[in-house]
């Protein structure tokens, strides 16, 4: 089962999101006015995933045309990830 996530800027494009993938976007976007940087282990202790999977998925929304932006920031202790909106 698959959730669809809103594309912005794509002329009402959509992609197709895991499940998995919408929890972490909408982890991200809840938290993104008042946090800069993420640690995929954190992110995955709060959602239920190892690290792994959190940067597994992270591609996607790397990718993605969404209103937030995610960029791979840093690699000690898991990775960490800037986000921003």
């Amino acid at each position: 089962m698959s959730a669809t996530a809103q594309r912005h800027g794509s002329g009402g494009a959509q992609t197709t999101l895991t499940d998995k993938q919408q929890s972490i976007l909408e982890y991200l976007r809840e938290r993104a006015d008042s946090q800069t940087y993420f640690k995929s282990r954190l992110i995955g202790e709060e959602l239920g995933m190892s690290a792994k999977e959190v940067g597994t998925n992270m591609a996607p929304l790397q990718d993605g045309d969404f209103d937030i932006d995610i960029e791979k920031w840093g690699y000690s202790s898991s990775t960490t990830w800037m986000v921003t909106t």
